[in-house]
C-alpha cells in the first residue's frame, strides 16, 4: 500500500499540467476548461494503472492522452471519409465529390464577402439567381432557369405555385419513394395540388392522361425511374406525347428528371439516360433535376423551362424559403462551367470514376496489393462490379477490379478500417472485405496503404 501511495504522489497535478509548456497550444486550441477536463480523464486513468501495477506516467504521457481525448471529444461527427465501397453516387456517404475547381469558388465564397446578391456595374442589389442561370440556358438550351436547396423542394415549388388546389396527373407506375422514406405522392399533397394516378403500376397509356383531363387539371407530369427498373410486360407514354397531349388540352408538362444527366451515358458504355436537354426538346415546359448526382455538383434542385413559368416559380414566396445557399451556388456554378468548357469529363469527379477503364482499376488495386508485400493477412486482386448508385442509372454496373482482404473476421475488419484517422469505407462480399480503387481518389492511396497496414498488424 505504501507502494501504491508513493506511486500516486509521483502524479503531477492538474494546475502543474495545466502550466507545462506542452499544454499551451492545448488550451489555445481547446481552451483551460476543456483541456482541465480532458486531464482529470487521463489523470484517473493513471490512478487505476497504477492500481494494476503500474508505473506512473509522466508529464508528457499524460499531455499526450490528453491530446487524444480531445480529439476524440471535439471530433466533428460529420468529417472526411475514404469511399471504397465501389458506389459512387453514395446517398449515405454525401452523394458526388466535387470537382476542385468547385472546391476553390466555396472556399473564396466564404472566405469573405461576395457579389451574391450585387450588381458591381450598377453598384445596386441583385439577384443569385443570376449566377447558375446564364449558364444553365447556355447547357441545356432553356429559356429561363432557377435554383433551389433540392430537387424535393423544386417539385413542391412548381406544384405549389402551378397547380394548388388542382389536379395533376401521373402514372401509377411512377409513384415513386425517393431516399429517406419519403413518398412522391407525399410530397405533391404537401404542395396543395390533387394527385390523380392513372394507368397501372406497370403499363400506362396515353389515353389514361387524356381521359382523366378535366377543367381542373393544372398539368400533366412524369417522373423518371432514376432509382429502380421495370422490366417485362411494361410501356409509359413518351415524353413528347404527353406534352402534345397537355399543350392540346392547354396544360403544362412537368418532367421529374432527378439525375439530371447533362451529357450521354451511353458513352461509357451504360444504359442512356434521358438529359436535360432531351427533355427539353421533347416539349417539357420544366424540367427538375438534381445538383448532385449525375451532374457531379452540390447539392440542389434545379429548374429549367418556358421563362414565364420560370418567372411565376422566382415570385412564389416559397421560393426564397428554398433558396440555395452562396456555398453550393458557387460550387454549382464551377461545375456548370465545366460543362460550358468542354472539361467535364475529365474535371467532375463523379464523370471520371464513371469513364474509368477496368483495367486501370486493376492497376490500382494491385499497386495497392504490391504496397503491402508481406503483411500477415492475405490479400488479392479479383474481378467485380461498380455502381453508379444515387438514384442514377438503376441497376447499372461497371467492371472493375478490387483489392480483397481475407481477414478472420471481416466485419471487425472492416469496423477497424472505419476507426481509423481518416475512416476507410469498404463492403463486405462472401467473407471478405473488398476495397475499390474506382471510388478512392489517387491522391488518397497512401491513407489507405496506411491504414490497411494499421489494421492487418
Amino acid at each position: 500500500m505504501t507502494d501504491f501511495n508513493a506511486k500516486l504522489r509521483l502524479l503531477p497535478s492538474i494546475d502543474r499540467l495545466l502550466n507545462d509548456s506542452g499544454a499551451s497550444e492545448l488550451i489555445t486550441h481547446y481552451g483551460r476548461e476543456a483541456v482541465r477536463d480532458a486531464l482529470r480523464i487521463v489523470l484517473d486513468a493513471a490512478r487505476e494503472w497504477i492500481r494494476q501495477g503500474g508505473s506512473p506516467p509522466t508529464p508528457s504521457v499524460l499531455l499526450n492522452s490528453a491530446i487524444e481525448v480531445l480529439g476524440k471529444t471535439y471530433q466533428p461527427s460529420l468529417r472526411p471519409v475514404i469511399n471504397a465501397t465501389g458506389v459512387i453516387i453514395h446517398t449515405n456517404l454525401g452523394r458526388a465529390p466535387l470537382s476542385a475547381a468547385a472546391q476553390e469558388a466555396m472556399v473564396a465564397v466564404a472566405a469573405g464577402y461576395s457579389t451574391l446578391e450585387y450588381e458591381l456595374e450598377a453598384g445596386t442589389r441583385g439577384k443569385r439567381d443570376h449566377h447558375a442561370e446564364t449558364l444553365l440556358k447556355e447547357i441545356t438550351g432553356a429559356e429561363a432557369a432557377m435554383v433551389v436547396n433540392n430537387n424535393a423542394a423544386a417539385l413542391i415549388l412548381v406544384l405549389t405555385t402551378l397547380a394548388s388546389s388542382r389536379e395533376v396527373i401521373i402514372s401509377r407506375g411512377q409513384l415513386i419513394e425517393i431516399g429517406g422514406g419519403f413518398r412522391l405522392p407525399d410530397i405533391m399533397t404537401r404542395s396543395g395540388a390533387k394527385l390523380i394516378e392513372v394507368g397501372t403500376t406497370n403499363r400506362t397509356y396515353l389515353d389514361d392522361f387524356a381521359d382523366a383531363i378535366t377543367p381542373q387539371t393544372a398539368l400533366l407530369m412524369r417522373v423518371h425511374a432514376s432509382n429502380f427498373k421495370q422490366v417485362g410486360f411494361t410501356h409509359q407514354p413518351e415524353l413528347n406525347a404527353l406534352a402534345e397531349l397537355a399543350h392540346k388540352h392547354g396544360l403544362f408538362a412537368l418532367d421529374d428528371l432527378g439525375s439530371g444527366a447533362l451529357i450521354d451515358t451511353a458513352v461509357y458504355g451504360m444504359d442512356h439516360e434521358p438529359t436535360v436537354q432531351e427533355a427539353l426538346q421533347a416539349g417539357a415546359d420544366l424540367v427538375a433535376f438534381s445538383g448532385d448526382k449525375l451532374l457531379g455538383g452540390p447539392q440542389a434542385g434545379i429548374i429549367a423551362g418556358k421563362a414565364a413559368l420560370v418567372d411565376k416559380l422566382k415570385k412564389n414566396p416559397l421560393a426564397r424559403a428554398v433558396r440555395i445557399d452562396k456555398l453550393c451556388l458557387a460550387a454549382l456554378v464551377a461545375t456548370l462551367t465545366h460543362y460550358k468548357a468542354g472539361n467535364a469529363l475529365t474535371q467532375i469527379p463523379v464523370l471520371r470514376m464513371i469513364a474509368m477503364t477496368a483495367e486501370q482499376c486493376r492497376a490500382r488495386a494491385e499497386a495497392w496489393a504490391a504496397d503491402l508485400g508481406s503483411e500477415p493477412i492475405m490479400s488479392e486482386v479479383i474481378a467485380a462490379e461498380s455502381t453508379v448508385g444515387g438514384g442514377s442509372l438503376p441497376g447499372a454496373t461497371l467492371p472493375s477490379y478490387v483489392l480483397a482482404i481475407h481477414a478472420a473476421n471481416a466485419d471487425e475488419f472492416a469496423a477497424r478500417l472505419r476507426r481509423q484517422p481518416t475512416p476507410i469505407i469498404a463492403r463486405i462480399a462472401d467473407g471478405r472485405v473488398l476495397l475499390d480503387p474506382r471510388t478512392v481518389s489517387p491522391q488518397q492511396d497512401a491513407d489507405v496503404i496506411r491504414a490497411l497496414k494499421a489494421v492487418m498488424a
